[in-house]
Formats: structure tokens, sequence, C-alpha cells
């Protein structure tokens, strides 16, 4: 083949979208040459797959504050009081958040 060092050729199709996305990759690296960039990425390039199972928790959590606080609030503007087994809910399920952001902090050392 004309005295090239690669002989075998790899085809691959993408949409619009993609073709977009690699060429503005591309620029973020110095070079021009598509064939050059597309190489080194499949050869030393590497996919990094993270664990959002602990952030997941943790939203979860923060969404049940935000509506037991909603609640205590209507309460609280319909009775002018506060609960005290209110405070321990929102005192418990914070201590839940801070447990899953240490095991969060720990996963990731």
């Amino acid at each position: 083949m004309n005295g090239r060092k690669r002989t075998i050729q790899v085809k691959f199709y993408v949409t619009k979208e993609e073709k977009a996305l690699i060429e503005q990759k591309m620029k973020l690296v110095p070079t021009g040459n598509m064939a050059a960039y597309l190489r080194k990425i499949a050869i030393d390039g590497c996919i990094i797959q993270v664990d959002h199972s602990d952030i997941k928790a943790m939203t979860a959590e923060l969404q049940k504050i935000g509506v037991n606080i909603n609640q205590i609030a209507k309460r609280v503007n319909a009775t002018g009081s506060v609960y005290q087994e209110d405070i321990e809910e929102i005192k418990g399920v914070l201590a839940e958040i801070w447990r899953l952001q240490r095991l969060s902090l720990l996963k990731a050392r």
C-alpha cells in the first residue's frame, strides 16, 4: 500500500452532533489530523466509570429534608408552634446525609 506503515483501515459512523463533538475536542489538543486524533484516543484514551450511587442517595435525603421543612413551615404558619418530633426528624435525616458524605469521601481516596 504505497509504503504505508498502517495498512489496515478502521471505519465507523457518527451522527452530525457526534462529529461536531469530536471536532470540538480535537481543538483542545495540538493536532488538526482527525485520523491521528482518533487513533491516539482509541489507543491511549481511557474511560472512567464513576459510581454516583452515593450522590443519588444524598440527593434523595436532601429532597426528604426539603419536603419535611415545607410541611413544618405550613404547620408553623397554621398553628404558630414547632413540634420537637419534627426537629428530631430533620436532625436524623441530616445525620444520614453527613454519613453518606463521609462514605463518599472515603471511597474517593
